[in-house]
């Protein structure tokens, strides 16, 4: 069944993804950043000789269960990264817990969030990067892409997406992008707790001490610099991290209008 490392962009996703990458699919920890066994959901492949056209919203709601019972017939627990929100499209959902075993859900402060947001997408403005930030409906992915990760993705708002994710109600885990920055061995030591009661399994402590350093943000981007990132766009994709300071980059107006918008959710997650 399917453990779910589900995030909207630019939370630390693939910081997590990397990690635990390290740990269960390397011998020594070491990372090939660009040739990693944790895939992501939704992939071109994964709807071969199931939906007749994966590019319409429609037709690939109605056939993402079916993708992932089909990836379920291994019989085997597989981690896969998702942008995806936990959305119904219609009657079609986007998962259930018949084919899911859990989710690790990956959260960050918005105001900061949209910062790498700007960077990422090469937006000109911040105006630009909050209406993405606050669109209820907002889809990513590129139509008609030969790249086998652009497919339709239901985001919805940074809101919507981070509310969604909470109805799943199985062996829901959350983790916070910040204290993995402060604290990252305090949290990734969370998440293999979590992992290790759901899977009945034990991790070495000076392994899990060695990916923590192995998987810092700080090699991460080194690594980009020296070998490019397959999963990047046109600007670097380990851009500022711990350096990303939304109260050095964002006007009065944009940060207040955040605040203002997803104040429950932000004064939930002690970000106000």
């Amino acid at each position: 069944m399917i453990i779910w490392l589900a995030s909207y962009p630019k939370s630390g996703n693939t910081w997590v993804r990397v990690f635990l990458n390290s740990l269960f699919y390397t011998e020594n920890n070491e990372i090939d950043i660009n040739n990693l066994s944790i895939g992501q959901f939704p992939n071109r492949k994964h709807f071969e000789d199931i939906s007749k056209n994966m590019d319409d919203i429609n037709e690939f709601s109605k056939n993402c269960i079916n993708a992932q019972l089909r990836l379920n017939l291994s019989n085997e627990t597989k981690f896969l990264k998702t942008h995806h929100a936990y959305w119904q499209n219609g009657k079609y959902k986007f998962t259930d817990i018949q084919t899911s075993l859990g989710v690790i859900y990956i959260v960050r402060d918005p105001r900061n969030v949209i910062t790498s947001l700007k960077n990422h997408y090469n937006f000109d403005n911040y105006d630009d990067a909050l209406k993405f930030l606050l669109d209820d409906r907002k889809v990513i992915g590129i139509k008609n892409s030969k790249k086998e990760m652009d497919l339709p993705h239901i985001i919805s708002s940074w809101k919507n997406h981070f509310n969604s994710w909470k109805k799943m109600n199985k062996n829901y885990l959350l983790v916070k992008y910040e204290n993995l920055l402060t604290s990252p061995e305090v949290e990734f030591q969370k998440i293999l707790n979590y992992l290790e009661k759901l899977l009945s399994i034990k991790f070495d402590k000076m392994r899990i001490l060695d990916a923590v350093q192995k998987s810092s943000f700080a090699n991460l981007k080194r690594k980009e610099q020296d070998h490019g990132f397959i999963e990047a766009p046109t600007s670097s994709f380990f851009n500022l991290g711990p350096k990303n300071d939304w109260r050095k980059l964002l006007s009065k107006k944009i940060s207040e209008k955040i605040e203002r918008e997803f104040k429950v959710e932000m004064l939930e997650l002690n970000y106000l």
